[in-house]
């Protein structure tokens, strides 16, 4: 299945659902629901609660992240919010403010 790609140019305010994986380069503001994986690329804005499959942020990303599988905060990433999910890499060099809960039970 491919992936999903909002452009660098584009800003998204609302609700984003479904079952592909999603690769953000722009803005999106609101709520991100997805049955598969979402990346947040180096240049994106993220200001939305984002439940996912799996979860990869290098850009920015405000709010609360749940994942059934994993989160990644990569090296160059910022992030503010709390996270949820059974296992976290967090790099060295990441920028991440908020709590973790990875005693997570099956969904």
């Amino acid at each position: 299945m491919a992936n999903t790609v909002i452009g660098p140019d584009l800003v998204i305010d609302g609700e984003i659902s479904g079952d592909e994986s999603l690769v953000i380069q722009g803005t999106v503001k609101g709520r991100i629901a997805l049955q598969e994986k979402v990346s947040v690329d180096g240049a994106a804005v993220v200001e939305a609660d984002v439940d996912a499959r799996a979860v990869e942020v290098s850009g920015r990303l405000t709010g609360n992240i749940q994942a059934s599988e994993r989160v990644e905060l990569r090296g160059e990433c910022r992030v503010v919010g709390d996270i949820r999910a059974p296992r976290i890499l967090i790099a060295d060099g990441a920028n991440f403010k908020g709590s973790v809960d990875m005693d997570v039970k099956e969904r």
